[in-house]
């Protein structure tokens, strides 16, 4: 029976009820504790977090103004293990995601399928203003910036055991990455299919770490509702 909810299309859950279950998820509460203080199946409320996340990536997706300022640029590895005998930017068996973070606001993270100096040029021509002052390691992937136009480019040399050099560092993104595998821990088993949601998820909390998630969520859905697949 179809309840009269204005957050979601054709819900079968009343307004109450799907404000509590974001209320829950704003608070990063997992799926079976969800479950558990909403009285609804598992399977309820996998439904209904899949469908939020989704709206989360959507609107990381249509967020196309380029970052402009400071910005720390990374990859980092997501998955198995290590391999032995494979190390950083070899490492086999990992979802590698690359990222940007503009100093004091917000980050923007995508998953690649290497780190060639085509791959991350290319996103970070895309997504930062070529006023933009960047920062990186000293991974050759990030030579040539200053033939696309980049005039002010530094890089800290962490194989040499340099992490900072005046205001030179890329702590923040580095920051943020271990913020996010932190977070992920709790979801061990995930399906691979699902890894980008959850990744959007962190990169949304970062970026909303200053708001009140649970308000910034409501107004998502008041200004188009929710609609399940």
């Amino acid at each position: 029976m179809k309840v009269k909810n204005k957050y979601v299309i054709r819900s079968r859950i009343s307004e109450a009820k799907f404000r509590q279950i974001i209320l829950l998820f704003s608070e990063d509460l997992s799926a079976t504790q969800i479950s558990h203080l909403t009285s609804l199946s598992r399977q309820t409320i996998n439904k209904y977090l899949t469908a939020i996340r989704l709206r989360i990536l959507e609107l990381s997706l249509l967020q196309s103004d380029p970052l402009v300022g400071q910005i720390e640029v990374d990859e980092s590895y997501f998955g198995a293990r290590r391999v032995r005998g494979k190390r950083g930017r070899g490492a086999r068996g990992k979802t590698i995601v690359f990222g940007l973070l503009k100093r004091g606001d917000q980050v923007y993270t995508e998953i690649v399928p290497d780190c060639s100096s085509a791959t991350l040029q290319r996103i970070i021509k895309g997504k930062t203003s070529i006023d933009s002052v960047i920062h990186s390691d000293g991974w050759r992937g990030y030579n040539g910036f200053v033939d696309f136009g980049y005039k002010k480019h530094f890089r800290v040399h962490h194989s040499k055991n340099e992490f900072a050099r005046g205001n030179s560092h890329i702590n923040g993104i580095e920051s943020f990455w271990g913020y996010a595998k932190n977070r992920l821990v709790k979801f061990k088993g995930m399906d691979k299919s699902m890894f980008n949601l959850h990744l959007k998820e962190c990169e949304f909390r970062f970026n909303n770490r200053k708001q009140n998630i649970y308000k910034v969520l409501l107004g998502m859905f008041r200004k188009e509702s929710l609609k399940l697949s």
